[in-house]
């Protein structure tokens, strides 16, 4: 888009207030208007949703599905299409005869070692195991319990033991969400009806980050005071390290903080704090500010080797959120699950809120508890998603359960790592197919999942053009210019990095969302883009 007069680029302005999803439909109309024109096919890089899928765990499932029909007819099957509920007794058995007059196949494979798994390494009754599969997939009851299904709750607890670097003593407990997304919208919701969290608190957001989360403190029935943590450390050619100063990180310590919100690994820069970085946060919430609440969001963290999250080393103070969406490519399934430890500090601090608060929640919870004030903190929860007085139907949908499990499961019985290396070994190959095109080497940074790359404009124009040429495209063009101009010559759609609080001249883009050769034509297009500005800054200095 040509900002030569100041009509277009105040329009840019108010585009620069807007959301970064939000402004990406507008660059998505921009570039499917150009494509229409041009013989370029648009290339949509501001997708976080991946461009795999984990197929074996999906077909067990559907196996998994065919099973339950035959058990429910088995029940019950006076009547042509219409069947009973699967029954326990005596299922494990039958279902090893069910897998054994099927072809071999991975997904047989896999669900007699899900079996194995749950009977050898978790002891479970090989009757209830099934048992409780069997019902679920077939879908013929509400969620009992109602926070997460017994046997699958434990698989899934095995599985992020493995992928959030270990398990506080004494485990966590699960509630199985509606995907990350609405994990967070129950955490916030409960945090400040149960008196953890208070309209007006002073809150922590570690940047750049999510842009929702951004947006979600400000709404009227919160409005945090918010204190950013910016991620603003650089390596020695200049490059962001998306790491945080010690001094960012003291912010912490203020007992006036009252909450700690994070994406680890981080979303746009999709890197995993540092050893050091997590250390301090341990140590500021045992000792100098020990009431400080984290909640973070890790559907990131098994890009990295050797990830580990605070819902792990800081357990205790930490609500973790983990959602199976990418890693597993599942967006459309809605998985996640909210991850509270058993020896937690806020059990007991809503058990020490003032009374007249205790007695109003007393009340509140009355109607699904004798003792409503015991109700621990994540039950409650689960009791909020559904406005507490419906309770009753609370719960993932078990077959969407039963799919978490079949993931976790996949993931557990790897032994050789290979989904997590063949992921990983795709996003490799994309970004470095898009740093050959940028002309520039790929960082070799062991924090980095590169699941997103934000990309800093005035970092790669100062190495390549000039700091001088830099500073005149900083005075005569507005930010989201670049993106406008990609969506407008090439039908590429990028989301500017200003709008998730990161380097107001940085794009983000996805690694995981697109084939590989398009990773060069955004690389091209973004040099292309920066030589026609470059080509002004000289035309416009010579005339001087």
């Amino acid at each position: 888009m040509s900002v030569d007069n100041e009509v277009d680029r105040g329009t840019e302005k108010k585009y620069e207030r807007l959301s970064p999803f939000e402004l990406k439909d507008e660059l998505i109309d921009l570039a499917d208007e150009n494509m229409h024109k041009t013989a370029h096919a648009m290339i949509n890089a501001g997708r976080g949703n991946p461009n795999w899928t984990s197929v074996v765990p999906r077909s067990a499932f559907y196996l998994l599905g065919r099973f339950a029909v035959t058990e429910a007819v088995r029940d019950w099957d006076e009547f042509p299409g219409l069947g009973g509920m699967p029954q326990s007794a005596g299922i494990a058995a039958r279902f090893e005869q069910f897998l054994t007059a099927e072809p071999a196949s991975d997904e047989v494979e896999l669900l007699r070692g899900a079996v194995e798994y749950g009977v050898g390494t978790l002891k479970f009754d090989a009757d209830a195991w099934v048992g409780e599969l069997a019902d679920a997939i077939h879908g013929d009851h509400y969620p009992v319990p109602d926070r997460m299904l017994t046997h699958i709750e434990q698989v899934v607890h095995a599985y992020l033991d493995q992928a959030m670097g270990g398990a506080p003593a004494g485990g966590w407990d699960l509630f199985a969400t509606e995907g990350g997304t609405a994990a967070m919208c129950y955490l916030f919701d409960s945090c400040v009806v149960n008196g953890i969290l208070a309209p007006g608190d002073r809150i922590a957001i570690m940047t750049p980050i999510f842009t929702p989360y951004l947006e979600i403190p400000h709404l009227e029935r919160y409005q945090f005071d918010v204190v950013e943590v910016q991620a603003s450390k650089n390596a020695p050619d200049g490059m962001h390290t998306w790491q945080y100063p010690a001094s960012e990180i003291e912010k912490l310590a203020d007992p006036s903080v009252k909450a700690l919100f994070l994406v680890n690994p981080s979303n746009p820069p999709s890197v995993m704090l540092d050893s050091a970085t997590l250390e301090r946060i341990k140590q500021i919430a045992a000792k100098e500010n020990p009431n400080l609440t984290i909640i973070t969001d890790d559907v990131y963290g098994t890009f990295v080797d050797g990830f580990q999250s605070l819902m792990s080393i800081a357990a205790a103070n930490t609500i973790g959120v983990y959602s199976f969406s990418k890693y597993f490519g599942c967006t459309g399934w809605r998985l996640g699950v909210i991850a509270v430890a058993k020896d937690n500090i806020f059990d007991p601090r809503i058990a020490n809120l003032p009374t007249a608060q205790r007695d109003a929640l007393t009340k509140r919870y009355s109607t699904i508890a004798l003792q409503p004030e015991k109700l621990k903190f994540i039950d409650r929860m689960v009791a909020d998603s559904r406005d507490v007085a419906l309770n009753h139907t609370a719960g993932l949908s078990t077959p969407q359960q039963v799919q978490m499990a079949l993931f976790s499961l996949a993931d557990l019985l790897d032994k050789d790592a290979r989904h997590k290396q063949n992921c990983e070994a795709i996003i490799a190959r994309r970004l470095k197919t898009l740093a050959e095109s940028l002309q520039v080497p790929v960082p070799p940074d062991p924090n980095a999942a590169n699941y997103y790359v934000e990309l800093d404009l005035m970092v790669w124009v100062k190495q390549h053009w000039s700091a001088e040429f830099a500073q005149w495209l900083q005075t005569e063009h507005e930010p989201v210019d670049p993106v406008f101009r990609l969506a407008e010559q090439g039908s590429i759609v990028l989301l500017n990095g200003g709008g998730f609080d990161g380097p107001q001249w940085s794009v983000r883009v996805s690694m995981a969302n697109l084939r590989q050769d398009s990773y060069a034509q955004i690389g091209q297009w973004l040099r292309q883009i920066m030589d026609e500005y470059h080509s002004e800054f000289q035309n416009r200095t010579k005339t001087r």
